[in-house]
């Protein structure tokens, strides 16, 4: 009788666990963007980024935020909606490369989860967020299906990170075009 009440008991102990960690919910896109400034935060909901992307309507704290920028609302809503264009197959090859490791790596400095403690959990979610918003995008990716397709409910941007990269911009804008251009027809083939 005792085995019977502990199988009993141990059985029930399984089932309620099992419920606890098995029916989890899965974040499927990140709902805000977290822009972090030395000790300063503000955040910014994926939705009204997207809204302004969209329509050029923005709420009060977004305008604050952009302002700082310095860009025009025409240039901003640009880069937002500024549409590349890449098969899921390359861009997979291209994140799983040495070059888009190094890539990956160096962005996951700028743009991580909460709580990040190594570079590989960054470089994945990056990964997963390239992968997802291309095929959500059916080929083509941009800045606000990026962040729609990033696998946690908040995304990090790092801007002491990003002002450390922002003075080589014309090196990643020549890197991605050399990317865009020539080599996409060598990967495409191997």
């Amino acid at each position: 009788m005792k085995f019977r009440k502990f199988l009993i008991f141990k059985i029930f102990f399984i089932f309620i666990t099992s419920q606890l960690f098995l029916n989890v919910s899965k974040v499927k896109a990140a709902e805000e963007i977290k822009i972090v400034y030395s000790i300063f935060s503000r955040t910014i909901k994926v939705n009204s980024l997207k809204e302004y992307a969209e329509k050029g309507n923005s709420s009060g704290k977004l305008k604050r935020i952009l302002k700082t920028t310095g860009g025009t609302d025409k240039e901003i809503r640009s880069v937002l909606n500024k549409d590349f264009e890449i098969p899921i197959t390359i861009a997979s090859k291209l994140i799983y490369s040495e070059i888009g490791n190094i890539f990956l790596t160096r962005l996951a400095s700028i743009i991580h989860q909460p709580k990040a403690n190594d570079e590989r959990t960054g470089m994945l979610a990056l990964r997963s967020s390239v992968i997802q918003g291309i095929n959500k995008g059916s080929g083509t990716i941009n800045m606000i299906s990026f962040f729609e397709s990033y696998p946690t409910k908040t995304v990090i941007l790092n801007v002491n990170a990003l002002s450390k990269v922002m003075n080589k911009v014309e090196s990643i804008s020549e890197l991605l075009e050399f990317f865009t251009n020539s080599p996409l027809e060598k990967i495409k083939t191997n």
